[in-house]
């Protein structure tokens, strides 16, 4: 009940009063709703705790649901596809918007689920992206729809397959906006074989058909096509569906985009890092390296600056390793005849100055694994447009343009 507690004191009581009245409850007393907050809450969750089962899971999976959209990656993903803005922007609290989303637009909330779900699996070993033409108009009638749905079908063999496509957007850099076309699929799996408990709490077999889903995305301002599924083939084939049925044209492996290129290489030497004064940052502080000799890629040395370390990072690696911070004559990663390194792995924080409200400034954990990996994938919105911007003016992050990230 602990979750389902947080919930409820996190929810206005007008909003709990919305959900508990429309859903039926009949194993709920009543409630009286007109009382001081403090005076409805706590009796309510007593309440809830003393529901049937039934009706105490359905709260439970109500919750979780409702839960899962009121962090940032949530509300952004619920702003991304609400209808009523005028009346969802100006609610106070992440539960209370959440929550009046899923009692007022249920389509848009599913929908709101499926932006997160893809947008959460961006830059990981799930997603591929491929370049098109731009500006082509995504088909919505019932014909392309049933042409691409058959195609899942068939390629899948099943008969049961959903599939939702819907407008969003997307923040890129700078606070900028991108428009998409999102592509969500949902289709029955094979049966399998599972234990469970019956209605006599009897240990038996059950069968079940698991739901896989996937979600696409085209870009039309640059023809990007992106796609989150679980395996190379899958994604291959449902671009490939996609692109014939919704957009009119053919694609190949060719198409495929590049993964993003990080390079370590300055951080052998103490870097400065330059910061732009509006973005309110404190400093920059190399916490790890892992490094490879490249004469012996079997072994690698991870050097690690703990709080209150009286040495740099870099004067760490040259007492500990020998490695040549002075730039001798050998150049960055020599002294005298002992190895060369090559930085694998960096992990660096960013700490701001405190915000209006004072307090400790926030701190910002940014790691980086050669060629392709790197954890902004993890962070809200806000903290990878930061993350990005300074991986670029570092001259970490090689590329310009919003693809793939590999978490390693």
């Amino acid at each position: 009940m602990t979750a389902i507690a947080a919930f409820l004191r996190k929810t206005p009581v007008p909003r709990l009063q919305d959900y508990f009245t429309a859903a039926g409850f009949t194993s709920l007393p009543p409630v009286d709703w007109t009382k001081p907050e403090s005076e409805v809450v706590e009796p309510l969750i007593k309440a809830v705790d003393d529901m049937n089962d039934d009706e105490k899971q359905r709260v439970v999976l109500d919750a979780g649901r409702v839960a899962a959209l009121a962090d940032e990656p949530g509300q952004n993903a619920l702003q991304n596809v609400v209808l009523n803005r005028a009346v969802f922007d100006p609610l106070e609290g992440a539960n209370n918007r959440s929550l009046w989303v899923f009692l007022n637009e249920t389509d848009r909330f599913r929908l709101a689920e499926e932006v997160r779900y893809n947008d959460e699996r961006r830059r990981t070993r799930s997603w591929s992206g491929f370049g098109v033409d731009a500006d082509l108009a995504v088909r919505k009638d019932p014909i392309s729809i049933a042409a691409f749905t058959a195609a899942i079908r068939e390629r899948f063999e099943t008969p049961n397959v959903h599939v939702d496509i819907f407008d969003r957007h997307r923040v890129i850099l700078d606070g900028e906006e991108c428009e998409l076309v999102q592509v969500a699929v949902y289709r029955e799996g094979r049966p399998e074989d599972t234990l469970g408990f019956d209605a006599n709490s009897t240990l038996a077999r059950r069968i079940v058909k698991p739901v896989f889903e996937a979600a696409l995305t085209y870009e039309a301002a640059t023809g990007v096509i992106e796609v989150v599924a679980k395996t190379r083939e899958d994604r291959m084939d449902l671009t490939r569906f996609m692109a014939r049925d919704l957009l009119g044209i053919t694609i190949d492996e060719h198409q495929a985009l590049p993964l993003r290129e990080y390079d370590l290489s300055m951080l052998l030497q103490p870097f400065d890092f330059p910061t732009d004064p509006a973005d309110g940052i404190a400093s920059v502080t190399v916490k790890e390296l892992r490094l490879m000799d490249l004469g012996d890629a079997k072994e690698r040395i991870t050097l690690e600056s703990m709080s209150g370390a009286d040495r740099t990072i870099w004067q760490m690696a040259e007492h500990r390793i020998g490695l040549d911070i002075g730039g001798g004559t050998h150049g960055a990663g020599f002294v005298g005849e002992v190895p060369e390194w090559v930085i694998t792995r960096a992990r660096f924080t960013i700490k701001f100055h405190p915000g209006p409200e004072g307090g400790r400034g926030k701190s910002l954990a940014l790691t980086v694994t050669m060629p392709h990996g790197c954890n902004l994938k993890d962070m809200t919105p806000q903290e990878r447009l930061i993350g990005e911007k300074y991986l670029r003016l570092w001259g970490i992050l090689k590329d310009d343009t919003d693809e793939g990230d590999v978490l390693e």
